[in-house]
C-alpha cells in the first residue's frame, strides 16, 4: 500500500516485523473470538489477527485506505471494514447479547485520551484492549501511587481496569517515526469493580480537583468537596497530597462525600 501518512489523522504506520510479531503474540488471539483493530492503516497487524481469529472488524477512518484494504486482503468477507470515526463508533453493534470483544489499536496520539475513555465507557462489552499509546501516556496510566507521574489518568483508568505496560516500542518502527516514543498497553476491565463508585461525575470531580492542585494537601485542594468528617470517616489523612492516595481511597472518598450529599438533599 502506498498511502502517504496524512498527518490531520495522526497516522503513524507501524512497519517492524520484530514489534509485529511481539504485538501478534501477547495478543494470542484465539479461533472465533470477536476481535475489533481500531485504526488498521496499511494492515500490519491486520493480516495476523484475521489469520488467528479467523474474522476481524476494523474501524478506519480514512477513506483512502479502505479499498486498499480490501485488495490486500482480496475482498476477504471475514473481514468486516467499517469506514467510521472511533470516538463515534458504538462497539456494542458489532457482537450479540452476551459476547464480548478484544479491542486491538495503534491509537492516533492527539486523541489517544478520549479514545481510550470511549471505550472503557464500553467496557461491559470487552474483554480487554492492547493499544500502541505514547510511552508517556502509558507510564501515567500504569503508575503506582507515589510515583510523580501518578496522577488523574493513573486513577480514572485503574478504577475501572487493571493496566500492564508489555513493552516499549522505538520510533523507528512506524512510518513516519514519531517524535516520541511508544508503549504496548494491555487493560483488562474489572468486573464486578473492586472499588465500587456511588457517583462517577462526582468521583471525577473529585480526583481532577486533587491532581489539579497537586503540591497542596488534600485539605486545601478538595476544601470544595470534602469536609473534617469526611475524612475522619474514612480514615484519610488531609495533610496527605494527591499521588499519596491509591485508588481505593478516592473511591471511598468520593462514596463518603456522596453519601452527605444524599442525606440533605
Amino acid at each position: 500500500m502506498t498511502h502517504q501518512p496524512r498527518k490531520r489523522f495522526g497516522q503513524n504506520f507501524l512497519h517492524d516485523s520484530s514489534v509485529i510479531a511481539r504485538i501478534h503474540a501477547a495478543i494470542a488471539a484465539q479461533p472465533d473470538e470477536r476481535l475489533v483493530e481500531i485504526g488498521p492503516g496499511r494492515g500490519a497487524i491486520t493480516a495476523g489477527l484475521l489469520a488467528a481469529a479467523g474474522a476481524l472488524d476494523v474501524i478506519e477512518l480514512d477513506r483512502d485506505l479502505i479499498e486498499p484494504l480490501r485488495q490486500q486482503f482480496g475482498n476477504n468477507a471475514a473481514l468486516r471494514i467499517h469506514n467510521r470515526d472511533a470516538l463515534q463508533f458504538d462497539l456494542h453493534t458489532l457482537i450479540h447479547t452476551g459476547e464480548r470483544l478484544r479491542v486491538i489499536g495503534n491509537l492516533p496520539y492527539n486523541i489517544s485520551t478520549p479514545l481510550l475513555f470511549h471505550f472503557l465507557n464500553q467496557a461491559n462489552c470487552i474483554t480487554d484492549l492492547h493499544l500502541m499509546l505514547q510511552k508517556e501516556v502509558v507510564d501515567r496510566i500504569v503508575a503506582a501511587p507515589g510515583n510523580k507521574v501518578y496522577g488523574r489518568l493513573s486513577v480514572m483508568v485503574q478504577s475501572r481496569c487493571h493496566a500492564s505496560c508489555l513493552f516499549r516500542i522505538g520510533a523507528g518502527a512506524f512510518t513516519p517515526a514519531p517524535k516520541v516514543e511508544s508503549a504496548f498497553l494491555r487493560l483488562r476491565p474489572l468486573d464486578p469493580l473492586p472499588y465500587p463508585i456511588d457517583n462517577s461525575e462526582l468521583h471525577f470531580r473529585l480526583v481532577a480537583a486533587a491532581f489539579g492542585q497537586r503540591r497542596k494537601t488534600l485539605r486545601n485542594s478538595l476544601s470544595e468537596f470534602v469536609t473534617p468528617a469526611h475524612f475522619a470517616a474514612t480514615e484519610i489523612d488531609p495533610k496527605l497530597r494527591a499521588e499519596n492516595l491509591d485508588v481505593k481511597s478516592y473511591a471511598r472518598l468520593a462514596n463518603a462525600v456522596n453519601a452527605s450529599i444524599k442525606v440533605n438533599q
